[in-house]
């Protein structure tokens, strides 16, 4: 599946989304507060995982390497 770029400016995505019905715009909303709930539960994830780069987690490693 090839992939399309566009360039628009977020003006115009605005001005095309407020030409929707209301169904729609409404609809639409939803989509996108689920997305942006998905991204921020994702950003906050990332945090509980930064320990793992820290030097003194290496436990794992250091098991393969004996093993």
């Amino acid at each position: 599946m090839s992939h399309v770029t566009l360039n628009v400016s977020l003006e115009q995505v605005k001005a095309l989304i407020f030409q929707l019905p209301a169904r729609e715009l409404l609809e639409l909303g939803d989509i996108i507060e689920e997305r942006a709930e998905t991204v921020a539960m994702m950003k906050l994830a990332e945090t509980g995982f930064q320990e793992w780069f820290d030097e003194g987690e290496d436990i794992y490693d250091a098991e393969a390497q004996a093993g």
